[in-house]
């Protein structure tokens, strides 16, 4: 088996550094124990630090990986270790996998067996039941929804555990306290997932009673948090956001409406003066406005005028609440609605989107080349087309986007995967020096030089030209131009806005090389900490100095560096601790 486009580079460039150097450590040491292909799936089994082996899931088409899934509790950005040990091993050891048939054709070889012995259709039948829940209404067994609780939440307990989180600072100093006030925030913070459960589920009188709890108990304690740095005070920014879906979620009396619109205005005054203001806005409007608002009902409807949802002008916060309305739609099966409502609403992402998702392509693609306007909203649409294995259709979108205003990194480096891995290698080359223009790194310019094959020192050149640029990119700069023997290219790129880090890494590449640079730059560091008499940064300064010394040595100047130590040591012999530290330069 071999995935399409499937290579190191490629590998790379969905992982950090540090994941891809663990992962292909995982998969030298033999952890990859289990490799399988059931049709364009991918499973293997990787051991970890648990007993038990971590679960990969990889899914493929034509243009290559379209997901990858691990069971670790990895959370830090891009692919980790157990993926990249696996495609890795799919990479270097082909032979290896397991070829099983597909779902597919388990399930036909299933419906036979059944069909030739009535013991099987019975047990089948049998199994069917015990799995399935019934659904709570008829809502639910339309939608695949879960089955709403036949008995409320007690939110008491929930109310406690708020104060609780609250209050737990109280016994601390205040200077102590002032650095727990984040993890404090953090862990009210959490109880949000417990509502959105609720509300993913359709249970939205629940998520209310939650989120009622949960609020009172905030509004009432917040301020008295040591949190000066804002952020208990922006907390209400997440708390304001869960509220309009929640209200939208439940089928609400006009009364019942009423009153939450009364304890949100309540809510809003007591928090408006400090400071906090419009956070409950947009949930007063979806509880004052419901379901039944004329124009929004119009709009379902499918007449959509120039006002869209709206008697008058748009308020301020008329796309959060169009979200909002969205998310419930779509959640509810409305799938026409949906599309009036973003058509009406302007919500063009979503509305094109959700045409691929119907499989309408045609015209999904027609008003996504004329409607959308920046390059993130065109890989949106052109990701949902690759779901819906509209691959063509995806590399056409995707093209269109580059031409677009805007961040094109993701965009490009997406569509770079999926040419690539459709044989359209010019276009993946193509895609692949915008995704490097865009967002230089070292991943990216070496997937330039993958695809290039004998165009690479023409590409080349120009790729190192742009990076020559002042940048935002200075580790890109580093990286590539060390990786090219480039010195003075490294060097200039550090001294015009370089980390620390970064500097003392290209100190040490070129202090062989080029000590004069080493030792003057070196000296500078030093010596601004030192002249300032910063006691408690002396140890980096003597770190400054070994680079330093490195640097006269190498240079073959042991009697300069000598001399400029006992310089050191006769205009700062006051400074005692600094004294004592140089005495490692005997």
């Amino acid at each position: 088996m071999t995935i399409p486009s499937l290579s190191e580079a490629a590998i790379r460039q969905q992982a950090t550094a540090e994941s891809f150097r663990r992962g292909e450590s995982y998969y030298r040491q033999g952890a990859v124990v289990s490799l399988v292909q059931r049709g364009s799936v991918l499973q293997a089994e990787v051991e970890g630090s648990q007993y038990e082996p971590y679960r990969v899931h990889v899914t493929y088409d034509e243009g290559g990986i379209t997901s990858a899934a691990c069971s670790c509790p990895y959370d830090w950005g891009g692919w980790c270790k157990h993926i990249i040990a696996t495609l890795l091993a799919c990479l270097d050891d082909p032979d290896e996998i397991e070829v099983r048939p597909a779902l597919d054709e388990l399930q036909s070889l299933l419906l036979h067996l059944a069909t030739r012995d009535p013991y099987v259709a019975d047990e089948i039948e049998g199994r069917i039941v015990l799995l399935r829940p019934a659904p709570a209404d008829s809502q639910a067994e339309e939608t695949g929804a879960s089955p709403a609780r036949r008995t409320p939440i007690d939110p008491q307990p929930v109310r406690r555990q708020v104060s609780g989180i609250l209050h737990s600072l109280d016994r601390m100093r205040p200077s102590e306290a002032y650095w727990h006030v984040g993890g404090v925030v953090d862990q009210v913070s959490q109880l949000l997932d417990q509502v959105q459960g609720f509300i993913e589920a359709g249970d939205g009188r629940n998520a209310l009673l939650l989120l009622e709890a949960i609020t009172d108990e905030y509004v009432a304690g917040w301020f008295y948090l040591d949190g000066s740095d804002g952020t208990t005070g922006e907390f209400f920014s997440e708390l304001g956001a869960i509220w309009p879906e929640a209200i939208l979620t439940t089928d609400l009396t006009s009364a019942e409406r009423r009153e939450w619109v009364q304890k949100l205005e309540r809510w809003q005054g007591e928090v408006s003066d400090y400071g906090i203001e419009d956070v409950f806005e947009v949930a007063q409007a979806a509880a004052e406005h419901g379901w039944d608002y004329p124009p929004l009902q119009q709009v379902l409807q499918g007449e959509i005028t120039r006002q869209g949802a709206w008697e008058d002008e748009a308020p301020w916060f008329a796309d959060e609440l169009a979200v909002a309305r969205l998310k419930v739609l779509e959640r509810q099966g409305r799938r026409q609605e949906y599309l009036y409502l973003a058509e009406a609403e302007g919500q063009m992402e979503q509305h094109v989107t959700m045409l691929a998702r119907l499989g309408r392509v045609e015209e999904a693609v027609d008003e996504g080349l004329q409607h959308l306007s920046t390059p993130a909203e065109v890989l949106a649409l052109a990701k949902v087309l690759r779901e819906q294995g509209e691959l063509a259709a995806a590399l056409r979108v995707a093209e269109h986007g580059l031409t677009l205003e805007g961040s094109k990194g993701p965009l490009a480096a997406w569509l770079c995967d999926l040419a690539d891995g459709m044989g359209e290698p010019e276009r993946a080359l193509e895609a692949a020096t915008v995704a490097f223009r865009a967002a230089p790194s070292m991943v990216a310019y070496q997937r330039v030089q993958e695809l290039a094959g004998q165009r690479w020192p023409g590409l080349r050149e120009d790729l190192l030209a742009h990076l020559r640029q002042p940048s935002y990119y200075p580790e890109a700069q580093v990286d590539i131009f060390l990786h090219e023997g480039l010195l003075d290219d490294a060097i200039t790129a550090v001294e015009e806005g370089g980390s620390y880090g970064l500097i003392e890494r290209v100190m040490d590449a070129v202090v062989e090389h080029r000590p004069d640079w080493v030792i003057k730059a070196a000296r500078r560091q030093a010596e601004r900490i030192i002249d300032a008499g910063k006691a408690k940064h002396y140890h980096h300064a003597v770190g400054w100095l070994e680079k330093a010394r490195a640097a006269y040595r190498a240079a073959g100047r042991e009697a300069e560096w000598r001399a400029y130590l006992g310089e050191i040591r006769t205009r700062h012999g006051r400074k005692y601790k600094l004294m004592g530290m140089l005495e490692r330069f005997k």
